[in-house]
């Protein structure tokens, strides 16, 4: 929990108001299934699973005992989780020592969606949280098939500034460790391609 935050706030939006509050051990269902409501996870396999439900429960207490860490949620009037966010303090030594503050797992329910709760909770983000936190860069990352999204982030004044790379390590670790096994023998077998 980041302490420099103060929660709960009542965000306007067009389906009414809306409070954004810190997530519970109790709103892990509701989380999973915001997860799942989405295609993108979804295809990555989060299906709000009671298979999942373990170790999502360890991740989710780990999240809320970390100190650079937030796990947001947004609920409706009637009290139902229909947003969450997850917000994560990065001091750096790039950017002349600039702290970061880092926004992930944007997810608002498929049936509140175009309702300005997005909108609401990432202008909260910029003008709250980002001053509370002593960040002076908002950054987030957004898979590269969400099209949709980017322009979302784009009209609120976000600037698509980096290539992002990643390496899943539930599958890859094999092959790229062959790799590295097969490029080190080769090197050892030709040892005037070394690097001087």
């Amino acid at each position: 929990m980041i302490r420099s935050l103060t929660l709960p706030v009542t965000l306007a939006t067009h389906v009414g108001d809306v409070v954004l509050r810190r997530a519970t051990p109790a709103d892990l269902d509701p989380l999973m299934a915001l997860l799942a409501d989405d295609s993108v996870s979804r295809s990555r396999g989060d299906r709000a699973s009671a298979d999942d439900r373990d170790r999502s429960e360890a991740v989710l207490a780990e999240l809320l005992a970390d100190a650079t860490n937030d796990v947001l949620v947004v609920a409706d009037g009637d009290g139902e989780v229909i947003g969450t966010m997850q917000v994560t303090r990065m001091p750096s030594l790039s950017r002349q020592a600039a702290t970061r503050l880092q926004v992930e797992t944007v997810r608002v329910s498929s049936r509140c969606r175009s309702g300005g709760v997005g909108s609401a909770m990432m202008r909260w983000v910029v003008t709250d949280a980002a001053g509370a936190m002593g960040a002076t860069l908002v950054q987030l990352t957004s898979d590269a098939v969400r099209e949709d999204a980017h322009r979302f982030y784009v009209r609120l004044g976000f600037t698509p500034s980096h290539v992002g790379f990643k390496l899943d390590l539930t599958s890859a670790v094999e092959p790229v460790q062959r790799s590295w096994v097969s490029r080190s023998k080769e090197a050892e077998a030709q040892p005037w391609r070394r690097a001087n």
